[in-house]
This record gives structure tokens, sequence and C-alpha cells, in this order.
């Protein structure tokens, strides 16, 4: 079982399931009837291609795990499973991941499709190998998972709150591997992979993470704009904005060498916060009015 949780990194599984519930919460239609089974094949269908998708990366990168400590435990270059197993188990998953999702929206299966394509396809063969700054574009398949869930109860994948779900959880992977770049310079360098701070250090690369955190809490403290905002906003996100950003002129000062899990852990609640918000608001506001 350990080994299956490795294989299908189901530690940031989890964490698409509920950016995938997310989306369809928000997207869900006030008043309507609840359909029990949509949420269900949802989750089922986004854990089969993401568990899927992560077993086919670890296929294709193994040999370059090999050379990082950080990742020379995982199942496959670790001798554990072989390659052609994981392919397999991979391609399987996902495509009965798609087939499920298939049942409830064609259109939050070809946006899955199109997920894996871009992460198993562009993002792990070319631009993570060749590019420092591979994570630009490889925020758009992590940022995905959202608007399959939105594009279960609204095809309209454009509309402003889809666009903001989407675009914080963009702008969040930004900062989020940049910081780990940081601490793991090393372990990234001697896996082939010319990360940001390998390519330009640690000091200009620090502010390239600035300028996404500084987008980011921008974009949360406009969400107003997007969703009708209640005193969770003001309880919450106002304040945690605030405090990622001081965050970061904390771990700025630091060099990026101190302070680093402080500010790596702060961007992370805040986008279960800023994500969390606007499903909260609109339900509680529902269920007051009820």
């Amino acid at each position: 079982m350990k080994t299956y949780l490795d294989l299908t990194k189901s530690g940031i599984v989890i964490f698409v399931l509920v950016s995938g519930l997310v989306g369809y919460a928000v997207s869900y239609p006030i008043g309507h009837p609840l359909e029990y089974l949509d949420p269900i094949i949802l989750l089922v269908g986004l854990y089969l291609v993401s568990s899927g998708s992560f077993a086919i990366n670890q296929a294709q990168e193994w040999r370059r795990d090999l050379q990082m400590p950080r990742t020379a435990r995982r199942p496959v270059p670790n001798g554990v499973i072989k390659p052609w197993q994981a392919y397999a188990m991979g391609i399987v998953f996902c495509v009965t991941g798609m087939g499920l999702l298939a049942l409830i929206s064609q259109m939050s299966a070809l946006l899955a499709a199109l997920t894996v394509l871009l992460y198993n396809g562009l993002y792990t063969l070319f631009w993570k190998r060749s590019w420092a700054f591979a994570a630009v574009p490889g925020a758009i398949p992590g940022a995905m998972p959202v608007v399959i869930g939105y594009a279960v109860n609204d095809v309209n994948i454009f509309a402003p709150d889809s666009v903001y779900l989407f675009l914080i959880m963009f702008l969040w992977q930004m900062p989020h591997f940049w910081s780990l770049a940081i601490r793991y310079k090393d372990d990234y360098e001697k896996g082939g992979f010319p990360v940001l701070p390998a390519r330009i250090g640690v000091e200009k690369t620090l502010y390239h993470i600035g300028l996404y955190t500084f987008v980011y809490a921008g974009l949360a403290l406009s969400l107003p704009l997007f969703f009708k905002a209640n005193i969770l906003y003001v309880l919450l996100v106002m304040p945690l904005a605030v405090k990622i950003v001081l965050e970061f002129f904390k771990f700025f000062k630091e060099d990026g060498r101190q302070r680093w899990i402080h500010f790596f852990l702060w961007v992370n609640l805040s986008l279960l916060v800023f994500i969390g918000v606007p499903v909260v608001d609109k339900w509680l506001f529902y269920l007051v009015n009820i």
C-alpha cells in the first residue's frame, strides 16, 4: 500500500480532489435538486486520472529520480515497481477516469485529457527538461482540476468565477514550486533539471517569486470582482493576503536560505482559504436565506 501511495503521489492527489470539488461547488446552480452521484463520479474520475498521470510521470523520470536523493527512494527508481508496470497502471487509470468523467460531463473529460497531455507530454518531456521557467506553463495542468470540477455543472469555463479559481491556482504554483526549488536546488541539478535557482541564481529567483506572490495576493484581494463577498472575505482573505506578502519579505531578507518552510506553508494555507472562501460564502448565504 505504501508503494502504491508513493507511486500515485497520494498527498498531491488529495489536493487535486479538493480543488475539483471546489470547482463543482462553485458552479452548482443554487436551488437545483442535488445530484448525489455526480460529485462521487467526479471524485473517482479525478482520482484515477491524477493518480494515473503521476504514475506515468514516475515511469518517465525514474532515471533522473535515481540521481536525486530526495526522489531516489520512489518505487520505480528503487526497483520495487518496473517502469512498464507504472506505465500500464497509469494508462488504465487515466483512460478509466476519463471515461467516468465523460458520463457526467464531456467537457470535464476533454479537459482531463488535455491536462494529461500537457503534464505528461509537454511539461515532463520537454519544458521541465530544458527550460528554467518551465513552472509557468507547467502551472496550467496544475490549475486544471478546479476547472474540470466546474465544467460538470457549467461548460462556460471562461465565466468570471471559473477564471478566478483557475488564476488563483495558476499563480500559487510559482511561489510554491520555486521556494521548493531553492531548498532542493542541488538535488534538481543532480537530476539534470534546469530549475530557476540553478540557472539564474537564488537572488534573482527570489525576485520572480516576489512578482508572482504580489500578483497572487492582489488577485485574492480582488475576489469581490468575481464573487459576492461576505464576512469571510474580510476575516480570512484580506489578512491572509497581507500575511503571505509579509512572509515573502522575511523570506527574501534571509536570501531564501532561512524561513523557506514558513513561506512555503503560509502560501499553501492561503490557497486553501482563497479557493475555499467563495464556496463557503455561496452556500452559507444560501442556507441562511432558505
